[in-house]
């Protein structure tokens, strides 16, 4: 994902000389054909992630678009109030955009782990939170939000995440996609957990279930049109994230069937518990630790619909 955003950034950049990079003392060498092109729309904030917040708003109340990158907690949790005041009070177009989310650095312990940033940046007025699946996703969330002109913040993986989408879906911010239609169960995806809900609908095929698999690419604004549709048909719904269960697509989820009075309808939520993760382990061994594998997604859902 991190790769195929670079590129797409490149390509924005020369499309539009509004756009200006600001990085904390991160990816500079991911960056270098964006110093090589612009140099003077790129800027190294250092270790600094507050002020690189506030330096991006001051670009924004000026007439630029700043892309700010880090790692995601840095961006995220580090900078909340710069985030509030500086970006969303004004409704400014910064563009926030956090790497290895979730459990992508889980091997660097809890200060890289990033399980609260969908909770913590959905609940801010203003501010569009996105979460694409695949590194087409990513591309396909990174021109949106430029085009949106808005605060926006995008989550996204570091590296080696499959390729969901073999050809380039429709992306509207606030607009799922539907990858796979099904008739017994209704998966919900979002973020780097997308390819292992895939595999979990195609296992369950196997055993004679059928599957649907949606893209949330986006956590705010929700598709509301599509959860009508999806709680309208489904009488099990699943969301699936690598986040902790508090807050993030799940949580949201939930809240919008409280709304609507949803009734007769199963929500299963498939994340992080809450608490601290104090043992070192990697992302792999995380999943499995948290049924966050295909394989464990797939039997639970056979167990919930044998209920």
């Amino acid at each position: 994902m991190r790769n195929a955003f670079a590129a797409e950034l490149l390509e924005l950049v020369k499309e539009d000389c509004r756009l200006v990079i600001l990085s904390a003392d991160i990816g500079n060498r991911m960056f270098d054909q964006h110093k090589d092109y612009a140099p003077d729309r790129f800027y190294n904030c250092g270790v600094a992630e507050a002020n690189m917040i506030s330096l991006a708003s001051g670009l924004a109340l000026s007439g630029m678009i700043p892309v700010a990158y880090t790692i995601t907690p840095f961006i995220t949790v580090r900078c909340l109030e710069q985030i509030k005041i500086d970006i969303c009070y004004h409704n400014v177009p910064v563009i926030l955009i956090g790497t290895g989310s979730g459990l992508s650095y889980a091997e660097l312990g809890p200060t890289h782990h990033s399980l609260d940033d969908l909770a913590l940046l959905r609940a801010l007025p203003n501010m569009t939170v996105l979460a694409p699946g695949d590194p087409v996703e990513a591309k396909l969330a990174l021109r949106a939000a430029v085009e949106l002109n808005k605060p926006v913040y995008i989550r996204i993986g570091k590296k080696g995440e499959p390729v969901v989408h073999h050809s380039l879906p429709e992306f509207k911010i606030g607009q799922g996609i539907v990858l796979t239609p099904g008739r017994d169960v209704c998966l919900i995806s979002t973020g780097n957990l997308l390819p292992e809900a895939v595999e979990a609908a195609e296992k369950l095929g196997k055993r004679k279930i059928s599957a649907q698999v949606t893209s949330f690419h986006t956590i705010k604004p929700l598709d509301q049109e599509l959860l009508k549709d999806i709680f309208s048909k489904f009488k099990l719904i699943v969301t699936i994230e690598e986040h902790g269960l508090i807050g993030g697509l799940g949580g949201a989820v939930a809240e919008w069937a409280a709304d609507h009075g949803v009734k007769d309808r199963s929500i299963v939520r498939c994340g992080i518990p809450d608490r601290f993760l104090h043992k070192v382990g990697s992302q792999e061994n995380y999943r499995k630790e948290f049924g966050l594998t295909a394989t464990a997604i797939s039997e639970r859902i056979i167990k919930e619909l044998a209920k």
